[in-house]
């Protein structure tokens, strides 16, 4: 399966591709590209902040019926718009809420490269200010070329530094990976 959304980056593949291609085909279709991204960034945000809702996500021990029941009542309380409340019922109808989470990152990247934007994600051990990550962001907009839409998060096992993932690509410059390749070099001496 191939992304349809641009021809010349990664494509999403798999259950989670498949379900974000055909909802971001209709939300280009309908015009609504950027309400759609804005509510799967606030469903995102919910799932984030609740263990007990991403258990729910998880779990296949609740029935077709259950699944659809909270997802019809977490659309309606988020307010999102028929699209995006229709999509929600659809996976839950085919037992796929395991892979909203995936879903969700794919329509992201799917509406980045129709905007021309590139996804990257940079894991640091401790949080970034708004001017490390304006630093960073134009650093990584300056080696690949184009405008850079950047995710972060907290990894505190990474003891310093950072990785930095842009599409398949990593460039690993945490303290973790430095003493790990230190700790072979000593093993091997």
């Amino acid at each position: 399966m191939t992304d349809q959304g641009s021809a010349n980056s990664a494509p999403v593949s798999g259950v989670a591709g498949r379900y974000a291609t055909a909802l971001f085909d209709l939300a280009k279709e309908a015009g609504a590209i950027e309400t759609v991204e804005g509510e799967l960034r606030a469903l995102q945000g919910s799932i984030n902040g609740s263990d007990e809702l991403r258990g729910f996500l998880k779990s296949p021990v609740y029935d077709r019926a259950e699944q659809m029941a909270v997802v019809e009542e977490l659309a309606a309380k988020a307010g999102f718009g028929a699209l995006t409340a229709n999509f929600l019922k659809l996976i839950a109808s085919n037992r796929r809420l395991f892979a909203l989470e995936d879903m969700i990152r794919a329509f992201a990247k799917l509406a980045a490269d129709d905007r021309g934007e590139v996804s990257a994600e940079a894991m640091t051990a401790a949080a970034m200010n708004d001017e490390q990550i304006k630093a960073l962001r134009l650093e990584i907009e300056r080696m690949v070329g184009k405008a850079v839409n950047l995710e972060t998060r907290v990894d505190p096992d990474l003891l310093g530094g950072l990785i930095v993932k842009i599409g398949s690509k990593m460039v690993d410059a945490s303290l973790r990976t430095k003493l790990n390749r230190l700790k072979t070099v000593m093993k091997e001496a």
